[in-house]
C-alpha cells in the first residue's frame, strides 16, 4: 500500500499530463526523436531510425499485434513469435480436448508438420505511422463528426493505393480526444500456428491469487509461428504455406540485467484515461465496484463446474480467464485509486487549470465551461451507467445463450457478407465450448442479481412478467440450447420462426431497455465528448512546449525506463520470501527480480493455482539451469521495470539498450493499479518474465531444442 505522503508536489501538474518523467509515457514511434536524448542518457545505444523506419528494417518490424488484443515479437528468421501464455490462452484452449489437454499438459511441436493451424488467429505488423491531423480536420467547422468521418474515408481510400493488398489494413484514430489524428497502416497475417506452450501450472502459476501482484514467479509465455504463401505474401491457411521471412527479428540476450539498466517496452497498449477529471474517476470507481461484484458471482458458478469436470474446465478455461483478469483489475484499481487519493489530487489539478485559464480573457472564453460540462454530464450519467453495467455483465456477458441468440438474429435479419455455411460453422464453434447446465446456473444467478440490485423500471419484459427461476427455465426451452436444434433451424432460417423463440424474445426485451438507456444518455455523451476535447486541448496549451504523449488507443507505442525495485511502507505480507527484502529504514523492499526459489516456496501440491509439476520441481531442486543461470547461480523467474504499460501490452518485448530481447511484459503491480488514470513514478512497475526462464522451460522442461536452435543470441 502507498499513502499520500509519497506524493510530491510534482503531482499537481503531472495530473494534467505535464512533461513526463523519463520512465513515464507511451510514445509514438515516429516521434521518438523527441525522447532520444533522455533515452541515450539512460543507456539506449541505438538510433531513432533503428526503432522506426518506413523504408528499412527496424525494431517496429519485429513487434506484432497478436490476435487483436495483445502484443507479440518475432524472434527468428522463420517467423517464430513469442507472446504471453495468457495471450495465447484462447488458442491453446481451442485446440485442447480431454484426450489432448494442452492446458494441463502443455504442447511442444517437434517439427513444422506438428505446428497446429489456428483458425481465426492473426497477427499484424505496422508498416507506417503518419500524422494526418490537418487533412482530417480540413474544412471542419465546430467539430462536425460527419465531415470528419467523410475526410477519414477519403484519406483511407487514398492510402489504399499505396497499400493495395487485401491483407493491408488502414486505421485512422483520434489522439488527444480528437485534437490530433494519426494513420496507421498494417499487414495482417492470417496463417498463424501454435508451436509451443507450457502447462497452466507454469504459464498461469499463481492464478488469480498472484494476478496483478509482485513478487511473481509465473512463466507467462507461449510460442506461435506466422506462415505466408510461397511468394512470401500474407495468405489464408494452406498446407503449402511456408514460414515468414521477417524484415527484422529480435536477438535474445542471456546476459541478464542489474538495477538501473535501461529497458524499453514496445507494444500496443489498449486504453488509458490520463486526461480524466475527478468527476469521471468517481464514475469509473463505481463501475469497477459493479463489475467486480457481478463477475465474482458468475465466476463462482463457473469455477465450481470447472473443478468438477475436466470437460467443462477445458470448455470454460478461456471464458473464466478473460472474466477474472479484469475482475481483479477492477478490485485492485479501486484500492489504488483510494490509497493514493487520485480523486483529491485531480481536484487540485483542476483548480490549477481554472487558475490558468482565468488569467487570460481569451483562454477564459474558450475553456471556462469545459470542467463544468464534464461534471454535469458525469452527474447525469451516473445512474444510467450503473444500469448499463448490469445489463452488459449480467445479460450480455453472463448469459451465453442470450448472446448466441443475438448472433443468430443478426445473421437472419442482416447476413451481410457471411454465407449460411460460414455462420453454421461459427455456431458449431459456440457449441463446442458450451455447457447447458453451466450456462443455466450462471444465467439464473445473473437474473436474480439483476432483480436484486436494479430498479423494476429497468427490468426487461421477461423479468417483469415472471420470477427469475421461471424466466430462465422458459429461456432454456429454446431450440438453440442444443446444436441439433440450431442445425434444424438453419435448414430454413426464417424471421417468423425466429421471433417466437424464447431466447430471441428475451434478447430483444433486454435490447429494448439497453437502447432506451443509450438514447437517454446520448445528449450527455455528446456533452462529455465535446467538453473532454476542449479540456484536453487546454491542458496541452497550458503545457505548451512540453513533450506530451496521448492516451493509449491500441496503436504501437514505446515506453522506456530502467530495471527498478520499489519500497512499500506498512506492508503486511510475508517478508522472508523470495523477492522481498527490508530497507535500512525498516520498510519493505520489493526487489527488482525473483528466482525460481520462489516457485518452490509457493508450492501447494494439488492446488489449481500453486501446484508445481513434478518434472519442473526436480529440475529446480537439482538447479539444472545450464546457461540460463544468472551470474549468482540462480535462475531468475521474473523482473520489474518502471516502464509505462497497460492492457494490450501483454506479450510485449522488453528490450535492452542494444535492441536485444531480455523478457516479456505480462502484468502490472497492484500498488499502482491506478496507472490507467495516473502514472506514479515511485510505485508503478511493469512485471516481466525473464527470457532465460522462458528458454529454460522450452529446453529443459519441454525438450524442444528446435525452438532454441532457431533463435539468434546476442554476443
Amino acid at each position: 500500500m502507498k499513502f499520500r505522503n509519497i506524493l510530491t508536489s510534482l503531482l499537481l501538474l503531472a495530473m494534467v499530463a505535464t512533461t513526463a518523467r523519463a520512465d513515464e509515457g507511451m510514445w509514438l514511434l515516429n516521434l521518438i526523436g523527441k525522447n532520444y536524448k533522455q533515452m541515450k542518457a539512460q543507456g539506449f545505444r541505438l538510433k531513432p531510425k533503428d526503432v522506426y523506419n518506413v523504408n528499412q528494417s527496424s525494431l517496429k518490424d519485429a513487434v506484432v499485434v497478436f490476435g487483436g488484443y495483445c502484443t507479440g515479437e518475432i524472434v527468428s528468421d522463420q517467423g517464430l513469435i513469442f507472446t504471453n501464455h495468457h495471450c495465447g490462452y484462447q488458442s491453446i484452449q481451442q485446440h485442447s480436448t480431454v484426450a489432448h489437454d494442452y492446458l494441463k499438459d502443455g504442447f511442444w511441436a517437434q517439427s513444422f508438420a506438428e505446428e497446429i493451424p489456428t483458425p481465426g488467429l492473426y497477427v499484424s505488423i505496422l508498416q507506417e505511422i503518419a500524422d494526418v491531423t490537418d487533412d482530417v480536420l480540413k474544412g471542419v467547422a465546430n467539430y462536425d463528426e460527419e465531415q470528419i468521418d467523410a475526410n477519414i474515408e477519403r484519406i483511407t481510400e487514398e492510402y489504399k493505393k499505396k497499400y493495395p493488398s487485401e491483407f493491408h489494413r488502414i486505421e485512422i484514430k483520434p489522439f488527444f480526444e480528437g485534437n490530433s489524428y494519426y494513420l496507421c497502416a498494417y499487414i495482417d497475417y492470417k496463417d498463424v500456428r501454435m508451436v509451443g506452450t507450457p502447462p497452466d501450472a507454469i504459464g498461469k502459476f499463481g492464478g488469480d491469487t498472484d494476478n496483478w501482484m509482485w513478487p511473481r514467479h509465473t512463466c507467462d509465455f507461449s510460442v506461435f509461428r506466422v506462415y505466408v504463401d510461397k511468394n512470401g505474401n500474407p495468405a489464408e491457411y494452406n498446407a503449402s504455406n511456408v514460414p515468414l521471412k521477417p524484415k527484422h527479428h529480435l536477438p535474445v540476450s542471456l546476459k541478464g540485467y542489474k538495477k538501473g539498466d535501461f529497458a524499453m517496452v514496445m507494444g500496443f497498449p489498449g486504453s488509458t484515461q490520463r486526461y480524466s477529471t475527478s468527476y469521471e474517476i468517481k464514475n469509473d470507481m463505481l463501475s469497477n465496484d459493479d463489475r467486480a461484484k457481478i463477475r465474482g458471482i458468475r465466476q463462482d458458478v463457473l469455477h465450481a463446474d470447472m473443478e468438477a469436470s475436466d470437460e467443462i474446465r477445458i470448455k470454460y478455461a478461456t471464458k473464466y480467464s478473460h472474466s477474472s483478469n479484469y475482475w481483479k483489475n477492477s478490485i485492485e484499481a479501486n484500492k489504488s485509486l483510494k490509497a493514493l487519493d487520485i480523486v483529491g489530487e485531480k481536484e487540485k489539478s483542476e483548480r490549477e487549470f481554472e487558475k490558468w485559464y482565468r488569467a487570460n480573457s481569451q483562454r477564459q472564453n474558450e475553456y471556462k465551461d469545459a470542467l463544468s460540462q464534464i461534471q454535469k454530464a458525469c452527474d447525469a450519467d451516473r445512474d444510467n451507467a450503473h444500469v448499463l453495467m448490469y445489463i452488459n455483465e449480467c445479460f450480455f456477458n453472463g448469459m451465453e445463450l442470450l448472446i448466441h441468440g443475438y448472433h443468430i438474429i443478426n445473421f437472419v435479419l442482416d447476413p451481410k457478407d457471411k454465407t449460411r455455411e460460414e455462420f453454421i460453422k461459427e455456431g458449431h464453434n459456440f457449441y463446442k465450448d458450451y455447457s447447458r447446465s453451466t450456462d443455466y446456473k450462471s444465467s439464473l444467478a445473473m437474473a436474480k442479481l439483476y432483480m436484486e440490485d436494479i430498479d423494476k423500471e429497468y427490468y426487461p419484459n421477461f423479468l417483469k412478467a415472471m420470477p427469475a427461476d421461471s424466466a430462465i427455465n422458459y429461456m432454456f426451452t429454446s431450440q438453440f440450447v442444443t446444436q441439433e436444434g440450431f442445425d434444424k433451424f438453419m435448414e430454413n432460417p426464417t424471421r417468423d420462426v425466429l421471433l417466437t423463440d424464447p431466447v430471441i424474445s428475451n434478447f430483444l426485451a433486454v435490447l429494448d431497455v439497453y437502447r432506451d438507456l443509450i438514447n437517454a444518455g446520448r445528449t450527455n455523451d455528446e456533452m462529455l465528448s465535446n467538453a473532454r476535447r476542449v479540456y484536453t486541448k487546454g491542458v496541452n496549451e497550458m503545457n505548451k512546449g512540453a513533450n506530451l504523449y496521448p492516451d493509449a488507443n491500441f496503436t504501437e507505442r514505446l515506453t522506456y525506463g530502467t530495471v527498478q525495485d520499489y519500497v512499500v511502507p506498512n506492508y503486511q505480507g510475508k517478508k522472508d520470501v523470495d523477492g522481498v527484502g527490508i530497507t535500512t529504514t525498516g520498510n519493505t523492499l520489493f526487489k527488482y527480480y525473483t528466482t525460481t526459489k520462489g516457485v518452490l516456496e509457493k508450492e501447494i501440491p494439488g492446488d489449481y493455482e500453486f501446484d508445481v509439476p513434478a518434472k519442473l520441481k526436480t529440475l529446480l531442486l537439482n538447479k539444472d539451469f545450464g546457461r540460463y543461470a544468472d551470474k549468482d547461480g540462480t535462475l531468475h523467474a521474473c523482473f520489474i521495470t518502471d516502464n509505462d504499460i497497460t492492457g494490450g501490452n501483454s506479450g510485449s518485448p522488453v528490450i535492452d539498450g542494444k535492441g536485444n530481447l531480455i523478457g516479456l511484459a505480462f502484468d502490472g503491480n497492484s500498488e499502482a493499479m491506478c496507472g490507467d488514470w495516473f502514472f506514479n513514478t515511485k510505485l508503478q512497475r511493469c512485471i516481466n518474465v525473464d527470457i532465460r526462464y522462458v528458454l529454460f522451460i522450452i529446453e529443459k522442461y519441454g525438450n524442444c531444442q528446435r525452438i532454441i536452435n532457431e533463435l539468434t543470441f546476442a554476443k
